[in-house]
């Protein structure tokens, strides 16, 4: 009979061995992005265009779950609580660095429960209007705002989501109050903008392009310092009226906490391929946004940044709620 600590160490090589086989042949099965949002918002579109390039790189298919909700902290919640194996991950935008600070309930720490992948894009913004609103510019919304107050609605995704964001910097900047209407998604919301059933939005140039090169909605301003080659003659909010003005809405990629190094590392790698396909660089550009530099696709990069974003988002809806 084998001594008790040779029969404990055959038994750790041979976990230590089966683990290791199963990271190297991972995945085997297909990969579930889930996103925290409606079909057809934006954070849809990007998981959609990355998740096709992802999966020629990995060879699995990968598919797209939606769940809308709380700005997206429901859907989140399935991830955070996943099997940490590489096969349930979160695709979803600035919005994540907002839970802590919205749900104080929140049953997981989106820090300490989630697994950096790396960053994916960063989208500029706009402030669009239902075709029919008065204001013909930015600086004559701002006095609409004013003059109108509560009666102004503004669609959002949901509390703590990136338009819903938006709409707090705009109210803050401009010392307004308006109605802020939370959907489960930035889909339906666009929908009734363009219905004429809200006055106003601020959403991703990934989810407004197409509505506003088909004159379905008014755009009014960029949220960006800078101009976008998509939209050279929308003017920013910076230069129209509110210096400093600016939001953009990054999106990243995360797995459950453990997810092993070398599945991360392999899912970073194939994302960092994915972000070089020339039909991801095509349709990001004709949506406004481009991919991130390479080095931003790495789980170190995005711990940096969203550790950055918790700070500062946290810091502004506390002195949001102080008022």
């Amino acid at each position: 009979m084998k001594p008790i600590h040779m029969v404990l160490a055959t038994a750790l090589l041979a976990t230590v061995a089966h683990a290791a086989q199963a990271q190297s042949s991972f995945p085997e099965k297909p990969i579930t992005f889930m996103v925290p949002a409606a079909a057809g918002g934006p954070s849809d579109t990007v998981a959609r265009l990355v998740a096709q390039a992802m999966s020629k790189e990995l060879g699995q298919q990968i598919l797209v779950e939606n769940m809308g909700g709380a700005g997206g902290s429901l859907g989140a919640a399935t991830v955070a609580t996943a099997d940490p194996d590489g096969y349930r991950l979160l695709l979803y935008h600035i919005g994540t660095a907002t839970f802590s600070a919205l749900y104080p309930d929140l049953s997981y720490k989106p820090i300490e429960d989630f697994s950096s992948i790396g960053l994916i894009t960063e989208v500029p913004m706009t402030i669009v209007g239902r075709k029919d609103l008065p204001p013909a510019t930015f600086a004559d919304l701002l006095g609409y705002l004013k003059e109108n107050g509560e009666a102004v609605t503004f669609g959002t995704a949901g509390t703590g989501a990136v338009s819903h964001l938006c709409g707090m910097l705009l109210q803050d900047a401009t010392q307004s109050k308006m109605t802020l209407v939370p959907y489960k998604g930035m889909g339906p919301a666009m929908t009734d903008l363009i219905g004429g059933r809200i006055d106003l939005a601020c959403d991703q140039t990934t989810n407004t392009t197409t509505q506003i090169k088909a004159n379905e909605v008014k755009p009014y301003a960029v949220t960006t310092t800078a101009r976008i080659g998509v939209f050279p003659d929308l003017p920013t909010v910076d230069e129209s009226g509110i210096k400093g003005f600016e939001l953009s809405a990054w999106h990243a990629l995360w797995a459950p906490k453990g997810t092993p190094e070398d599945i991360r590392n392999k899912l970073s790698d194939a994302l960092k391929v994915a972000l070089k396909d020339p039909m991801v660089i095509e349709r990001m550009a004709s949506l406004g946004t481009a991919p991130v530099a390479e080095d931003q696709a790495t789980p170190a990069a995005l711990d940096k940044k969203f550790s950055a974003e918790v700070e500062r988002l946290t810091a502004l809806i506390e002195a949001s709620a102080s008022k």
